[in-house]
């Protein structure tokens, strides 16, 4: 009779398990966003940031977990921030400087962008310090925490965490000195962004010298990203668009890696003048290696009222295949011309990602 109750528990308890286990899930997503401006022009690598949807912020420098019907955080490198290294912004802010999404308007001018961001500014990150300014031409400040999707387009890499992960890193984010490290070439905001995603995925992020002679760059970081999701399914990697707010500015331009730069921008002639044969060997490579592409032809295109694909658990996705077949891989054997296609809402943006 023993044997029988013991048996009934155990089986009582796997029943239970299968239906807490969903449950328990997290995600995160890597968000590349494009350059912009003239610094996008003399850079064009880009920016990287990481949302985290069971991680939020209890002030831009300390990290708690999420209550329930909380959106989540944004965590990333800045330079100028009052010394810190990384600032945490809540999701709806950092893309729009509002906690409203119906009040994100369908296209902005540069007034209207002033005033969400001031007005946010003045509730929500007067905690940084008088010290902090605003940011301007040469120098950034606490308006490039805010509103970001008023100044480009982005793409969400979103993968799979546990509660387990996420508090570990919240606990490992707040011992740490939050002291500004930052340095353009070895410790920027796509150095933050791969240590961090070596924290859920040890050993798969490090620099490359080829293409990005040693650095890492944030369509580098997006890259081992998409190939580590081909080859383990379950970190349910999903590939998202956020467009660009139009009206502020003009829009962004597609990231690039470092030989990529070199290659299709005005580097390319003084490169080959002081030096043809360091440029041919940079332009093979970027022939070889600089190309890869890493947005799906139809990624699913989420606005300010319909984040939920990041925000909430979603079911996996076979978007990546697309990604695939633009990386020149073969594709997988479940994945044939009778699939259907994933659903998506197109923009008119070429989902391209060429650096």
């Amino acid at each position: 009779m023993r044997k029988h109750h013991n048996f009934a528990f155990a089986f009582l308890a796997v029943a239970l398990l299968s239906l807490v286990c969903p449950c328990c899930r997290a995600q995160a997503a890597l968000l590349l966003e494009e350059p912009y401006g003239f610094f996008g022009a003399v850079n064009p690598t880009g920016h990287t940031a990481l949302y985290f949807e069971h991680i939020c912020a209890e002030t831009p420098v300390r990290l708690r977990p999420c209550q329930p019907g909380e959106d989540g955080a944004v965590i990333s490198r800045y330079q100028g921030i009052d010394n810190y290294d990384w600032i945490a912004i809540p999701l709806l802010p950092y893309l729009y400087a509002t906690e409203d999404p119906s009040r994100v308007p369908t296209r902005v001018d540069r007034e209207t962008v002033q005033r969400f961001r001031e007005r946010y500014h003045e509730t929500r990150l007067l905690d940084l310090g008088p010290h902090v300014i605003e940011g301007n031409f040469f120098h950034g400040g606490w308006s490039e925490l805010i509103g970001v999707a008023y100044e480009r387009r982005i793409y969400a890499f979103r993968f799979n965490t546990t509660p387990a992960q996420d508090a570990a890193y919240i606990e490992r984010m707040n011992a740490a000195q939050n002291n500004s490290r930052f340095d353009l070439l070895y410790e920027n905001c796509a150095d933050f962004a791969r240590d961090s995603m070596n924290f859920y995925f040890p050993g798969v992020f490090h620099r490359s010298f080829f293409p990005d002679a040693g650095m890492t760059t944030p369509k580098q970081i997006a890259f081992k990203l998409v190939r580590y999701g081909r080859k383990h399914p379950d970190a349910g990697v999903q590939v998202f668009e956020i467009p660009q707010i139009p009206g502020y500015r003009r829009l962004s331009r597609s990231n690039k890696s470092i030989s990529e730069s070199l290659m299709t921008t005005g580097y390319a002639i003084p490169l080959i003048a002081m030096n043809p044969y360091l440029a041919g060997g940079i332009f093979v490579d970027y022939l070889v290696r600089g190309r890869f592409h890493l947005i799906p032809k139809h990624p699913e295109v989420l606005g300010p009222m319909n984040l939920s694909a990041l925000t909430s658990p979603a079911a996996p996705s076979q978007n990546l295949e697309s990604a695939r077949l633009r990386i020149g891989e073969a594709p997988s054997p479940e994945f044939s011309a009778s699939a259907p296609a994933p659903s998506s809402i197109s923009s008119k943006g070429n989902g391209k990602a060429d650096e």
